[in-house]
């Protein structure tokens, strides 16, 4: 099934969460273990952002 606008909307509250914006930049410490952990079996949100970006909410932002 495609993204939908749905999915988009629940990607952008990962974007915005405090928690895995912390894990995406830090790559290390309680936030990133917590994030990693649960992102795949607990967060709808996480589902999300990997469904939209193709990566996982705990994995850094690359700059090109």
């Amino acid at each position: 099934m495609g993204i939908t606008e749905k999915d988009r909307l629940m990607a952008k509250v990962c974007i915005n969460c405090p928690v895995c914006k912390h894990a995406r930049k830090t790559q290390s410490g309680l936030a990133y273990r917590f994030v990693k952990n649960i992102e795949n079996d607990h967060c709808p949100f996480c589902k999300a952002y990997a469904k939209v970006y193709g990566k996982k909410s705990h994995e850094p932002i690359r700059n090109a």
